[in-house]
């Protein structure tokens, strides 16, 4: 399944520049809001559910190489951590749903 489809089924808002997301095939998913559990759990090319927005989200989403990350419960970065997520090519996409919800729903897309 490729981000693109995630990104529709979910519907997610893409907050960072355009991408070919029909390209990203994310490879399984992890859900934390601790960032040492993240970077201790998370693999590359995981989806990254988490509620928070701040910018050591993108310094860690970035050394892990994730293929997205979703901030949910409507959580919105601030206009400098958009900027610094497209420098550095970080997807972050965001919705109102809470974490578990979106947990649930990318299990029952498959995305294990």
């Amino acid at each position: 399944m490729n981000l693109q489809t995630i990104i529709n089924e979910l519907e997610l808002t893409v907050l960072t520049e355009p991408r070919d997301f029909a390209s990203i095939t994310p490879k399984g998913g992890y859900t934390s809001d601790l960032l040492s559990c993240v970077m201790a759990g998370a693999k590359s090319n995981n989806i990254w559910v988490t509620l928070q927005s701040h910018m050591n989200i993108i310094a860690v989403a970035s050394m892990l190489d994730v293929a997205a990350v979703i901030i949910t419960e409507n959580a919105q970065p601030e206009p400098n951590v958009i900027a610094k997520a497209n420098e550095q090519n970080v997807i972050l996409l965001s919705t109102p749903t809470f974490s578990y919800e979106i947990c649930g729903k990318l299990w029952e897309l498959n995305l294990r």
